[in-house]
């Protein structure tokens, strides 16, 4: 009995040697470092992880295959790679994988950005598109984000001789016309009330909490147990942010029920309660609703505010590329009043300037994680149903198969003559996807895209720029600090000298 029973052991272990071989040869997976024991990868990915994975390149390929603790994570790290993931076999990446935050924070996955592709996803992407990011939704609060421009300009003009962290308050700028954009209030400064003030908190606790590795999820087995209290936190702050947004809610849905019309974003939401998008009876709901709010702050401040920081850095670094856009913005705008967002469509070197800086300084450098529904094959390569794909956004902007003298920064490559003139940002072009590409592209670029434009126009038309503490720009400081958004590791911190016309800056305006 006991050689029966070792015999048939044996045959099975034999038998379970052979099908793994047979598996691995017939499923041949992307190249990659040897994974550890139990946390796989994860001990490989460094501070850094989007220039720990850029430099894999050289030893793997454009495409590598990761065990992250038990998850399966494909990278792509090249246009060509890319384009199979997220145009050829987009259908198959439409959705995310679970993540802690999506979980805790996003209403369980009620959101735009984290939920599962299929009809409730497509119906909020409709509603995105059609109502909130529309032309016309972008020329409703055009004077929204003029005046809240306007008065990052005045701030600055009267900053002196004092140096001033510019992140900071481009940070303020944006996220003050967003709130006016999105719930009708400021949250800093004049006219900041304490709901708006608690509002502000709350979104960046949840962007630092957002940059968390959570171990749990990517080693199931320690999900429950929060080694890091991290899931904690996510709870006790997603019952402070639904309390606030649920009583912005009431509070515009009595006003509008008493023809007290409030004209921003919360308020075309709710009037879309109860209409039918999909012929099925699906409306929206008050959680799909406060969920798209969460999605709209927690996307479009501090990658914004970071891209603009980036951007007049490169130019505090390169004088010359400074002085060409000044000219430009001279010429056609003037020096008599401000720049308006009618303005942008001709300014082409501008335009050039700010793709550059998007390639260099992506305001995500690894996108946001897709699933795959269905195991395929990329490059020759399989591709397990359930892998995560990552895409290295930062990586395949400074490769030097697509891109000439890739750490330069060098705007005229995007001008006609340029060995990249005509390549844009909006997801059709490969090798500069800063939005990402393919069904889940960034609902809000178009809203991003011309913030960050006129910010950046406007800092440059509206000031010369001298770094504090006499550095010169030689040795400013380009270190990046990785987290959810590529974020410099030491501020920027200059005097603003103003160029224009003093009435320009609003001074004496109160």
């Amino acid at each position: 009995m006991t050689t029966l029973f070792i015999t048939i052991l044996l045959a099975t272990f034999i038998f379970l040697l052979v099908l793994l071989f047979s598996l691995r040869r017939n499923h041949r997976l992307p190249p990659g470092p040897n994974p550890w024991p139990i946390i796989g990868n994860l001990p490989h990915m460094g501070h850094k992880p989007h220039q720990t994975l850029a430099a894999m390149v050289t030893t793997y390929g454009p495409i590598l295959y990761l065990r992250l603790g038990f998850a399966d994570v494909v990278v792509a790290a090249s246009k060509s790679v890319a384009e199979q993931f997220l145009k050829i076999h987009d259908a198959n990446f439409a959705s995310r994988p679970p993540n802690s935050g999506a979980k805790h924070m996003a209403y369980n996955y009620q959101d735009l950005v984290f939920a599962p592709y299929g009809q409730r996803w497509r119906m909020l992407r409709k509603i995105s598109s059609v109502h909130l990011f529309s032309a016309k939704a972008l020329e409703d609060f055009k004077h929204v984000r003029q005046e809240e421009v306007g008065t990052l300009m005045r701030e600055l003009s009267r900053a002196g001789t004092k140096p001033v962290n510019l992140g900071q308050l481009v940070n303020m700028c944006v996220i003050n016309a967003l709130g006016r954009e999105m719930i009708g209030r400021r949250l800093f400064g004049a006219g900041a009330d304490h709901k708006a003030e608690e509002f502000r908190s709350m979104v960046t606790e949840m962007m630092s909490l957002a940059g968390v590795f959570n171990i749990g999820d990517f080693v199931p087995a320690l999900d429950c147990l929060d080694l890091q209290g991290v899931a904690g936190k996510m709870k006790r702050l997603h019952k402070r942010f639904d309390a606030f947004l649920s009583s912005i809610l009431e509070e515009h849905e009595m006003m509008n029920g008493q023809d007290q019309k409030h004209t921003d974003m919360l308020s075309t939401l709710i009037s879309l309660k109860g209409t039918d998008f999909d012929g099925d009876g699906g409306s929206l709901t008050d959680i799909e609703i406060k969920a798209l709010l969460l999605n709209m702050f927690s996307a479009g401040t501090d990658t914004s505010a970071s891209t603009v920081d980036w951007a007049i850095a490169e130019l505090i670094r390169h004088p010359d590329i400074m002085t060409r856009a000044q000219e430009e913005l001279d010429t056609v705008v003037g020096r008599e009043r401000p720049i308006n967002e009618s303005d942008l469509s001709q300014l082409p070197y501008l335009q050039a300037v700010v793709k550059e800086n998007f390639r260099l300084h992506p305001p995500t450098p690894l996108s946001l994680p897709h699933i795959a529904s269905e195991s395929c094959e990329i490059n020759g390569y399989h591709i397990p149903k359930g892998s995560t794909l990552l895409t290295n956004i930062w990586a395949i902007a400074r490769d030097p198969d697509q891109w000439s003298d890739p750490l330069s920064f060098r705007p005229e490559r995007f001008l006609p003559g340029g060995e990249k003139f005509g390549v844009d940002v909006k997801g059709s072009d490969f090798e500069l996807i800063p939005f990402g590409a393919g069904r889940r592209i960034c609902a809000g670029l178009s809203l991003g895209l011309r913030t960050i434009q006129l910010l950046t126009a406007t800092l440059v038309h509206g000031f010369d720029w001298e770094l504090a503490g006499g550095i010169t720009p030689e040795k400013l400081n380009m270190e990046e600090a990785y987290g959810i958004t590529l974020q410099r590791a030491v501020p920027l911190v200059v005097h603003p000298k103003p160029r224009l016309a003093p009435g320009i800056y609003g001074l004496g305006s109160g």
